[in-house]
């Protein structure tokens, strides 16, 4: 199927706003065109609306086109542009499997776009059989999460490409914790498949979830729907700052970190497997541990009561008993220890 057949046609002919930054992109003496404060200081002006310098040095540590990558107030802004892209009011549907990012169905109930389900399996893979069976002709996205939140393993490459090869639409992969995996991005996949767009974040394993940055990586043609459709100054500066510092100067100290995450995981697994309240600590290619407990709302208001909060996720279909526990400093980890030791 044809790109221009799968969005929305108001969309494709959508004249964007075009921004003072927009139409000047070199460097002048004087700037008289953005209506901006002349006595401002160092944020008196308004940021790149396409963020070209954090870009090409993205392009550059990911190995790939900064033409295929688009940057937004997290990776939710991404989520919400390629609904409002793709699928249409009241008509169009997307696809989830659950138990996934809850933001995909929000932003679809937001945009009054339909939500259709198909459960992950038992071991939190894909039910390819059903996936296939769920698809309507109105389905225009379907999105995985992989690492999966809040399941926290790797979703099959096999499956992932089984789903490529018959599903027509946009396939979303959501990759906000790839970092902390063995295998690695599908980003060097990319060219391969048009209908593919890839979606990282700053949020985790680079430390930096209060600046609100996300990326999106997909093919030009996408990227370039995405950039006509976002607010033009998407991207404050103090973010692209942030985020520019961080690549050129911290990319050690970020390795470093997600080792000592990885390490810190394994170790606290390992605890909380030989304890008695404990039924299982699922394996995890994420920054956090599902575990199922035999009493998870006694162990989650007995942690909460010594100052440690985790996330109930036993209201979550297939994650029923489970809390998921974020890795924290090895102080907190043994915090976590130290609390569960007192449990009556």
């Amino acid at each position: 199927m044809k790109l221009q057949d799968l969005v929305r046609p108001n969309i494709w002919n959508l004249q964007p706003y075009s921004s003072a930054r927009h139409e000047f992109e070199g460097e002048a003496e004087v700037y008289l065109d953005a209506n901006e404060n002349p006595y401002g200081a160092a944020f008196s002006r308004y940021p790149d609306p396409l963020q070209g310098e954090l870009k090409k040095v993205i392009s550059a540590y990911k190995n790939i086109s900064n033409q295929k990558i688009f940057l937004g107030n997290g990776s939710d802004e991404a989520i919400d542009l390629l609904i409002r892209i793709f699928c249409t009011p009241g008509q169009d549907e997307i696809l989830v499997l659950p138990p996934t990012y809850g933001m995909y169905k929000v932003c679809a109930d937001i945009a009054d776009v339909r939500v259709n389900e198909c459960l992950l399996t038992k071991d939190y893979q894909l039910d390819v059989q059903n996936i296939r069976r769920v698809l309507t002709s109105r389905t225009k996205l379907l999105f995985i999460c992989s690492p999966n939140n809040p399941t926290g393993n790797l979703i099959n490459h096999e499956q992932v490409s089984e789903v490529l090869q018959f599903f027509k639409g946009i396939l979303v992969l959501d990759e906000a914790y790839i970092d902390f995996a063995e295998e690695g991005s599908w980003l060097t996949r990319l060219d391969d498949h048009p209908n593919l767009v890839i979606l990282q974040t700053f949020s985790k394993a680079w430390g930096l979830a209060g600046i609100r940055l996300g990326l999106a990586f997909a093919p030009k043609a996408i990227i370039d729907l995405m950039n006509k459709v976002k607010p033009p100054y998407n991207i404050n500066l103090l973010t692209q700052q942030a985020a520019l510092q961080a690549i050129k100067d911290h990319v050690q100290d970020k390795n470093d970190q997600v080792d000592e995450i990885i390490f810190e995981k394994t170790r606290l697994a390992a605890i909380l497997n030989d304890r008695p309240e404990v039924l299982k600590v699922y394996e995890s290619d994420a920054n956090f541990l599902l575990v199922k407990f035999v009493d998870p709302i006694g162990v989650f208001k007995h942690l909460r009561a010594d100052g440690i909060v985790v996330r109930d996720r036993t209201k979550t279909p297939l994650c029923q008993g489970c809390l998921r526990i974020t890795i924290g400093t090895p102080h907190e980890n043994n915090l976590v220890i130290k609390s569960l030791n007192e449990l009556n």
